[in-house]
């Protein structure tokens, strides 16, 4: 992967010059948010099934394959419905809302290692970031309720940000039993120092990453 990585930088610079930073800055964003999108496209037709099958019906199973084609033909459906607003509604801040929600959840995945120097940005303090870059999905749930101009929508947006505040501190504080042990806030650090203990030298290694001696604390984490 090393040798793969350094002829893309080697021919990238020779193609594009002086933008290629640039250019390879955003070839590894698209790598990343594609996958994603996939990812939670097939995971909402695995859920489907999963329902259907206990509904002992069949669930998705007419657009392609096995229903394979299922998550494109409800993206088509999505983007071609009626955009509809409350008619008093402030409409700026009432389309900025989901983008709120929904970037902090795409950018918190640039500090996360796939493997060894394939990182988008391989921050010193990438911990504090994911948790930083998290909590800011409350702001666009407070603002979807406050700039459509209705007080229920507004108190529902209120309870639904305290709980998600609620939540953000238990997840926080687990986290934090996970910075105690590696002794880092770096993203990378933290998975190169799960090779080392008493049953790594075994060949165990997955007897020593953090979720045995973290248990409790990954249950927290999950349940949060």
């Amino acid at each position: 992967m090393d040798n793969f990585l350094n002829l893309v930088t080697t021919q990238g610079e020779a193609f594009f010059g002086s933008l290629w930073p640039l250019v390879w800055a955003l070839v590894r964003i698209v790598i990343i948010v594609l996958p994603m999108f996939g990812a939670v496209a097939y995971m909402t037709l695995w859920e489907r099934k999963l329902i259907g099958w206990m509904h002992i019906r069949l669930g998705p199973n007419r657009v392609g394959p096995l229903g394979l084609l299922q998550p494109i033909a409800d993206a088509l459906k999505l983007l071609m419905k009626e955009i509809i607003s409350p008619t008093r509604s402030s409409k700026v801040l009432y389309f900025i809302a989901p983008v709120m929600v929904i970037m902090p959840a795409f950018a918190a995945w640039a500090v996360i290692p796939f493997q060894a120097k394939m990182v988008l940005a391989d921050v010193n303090a990438g911990l504090l970031y994911v948790m930083a870059i998290s909590s800011i999905g409350v702001y666009g749930v407070i603002l979807a309720g406050w700039s459509s101009n209705s007080k229920y929508p507004f108190l529902g947006a209120m309870r639904a940000s305290a709980q998600m505040i609620s939540y953000e501190i238990a997840m926080g504080f687990a986290l934090v039993t996970v910075l105690l042990t590696s002794g880092s806030l770096n993203l990378s650090s933290i998975v190169a120092s799960q090779e080392q203990g008493y049953f790594a030298g075994m060949g165990l290694n997955f007897l020593s990453w953090n979720w045995l001696p973290l248990l409790p604390m990954f249950v927290i984490y999950f349940i949060s």
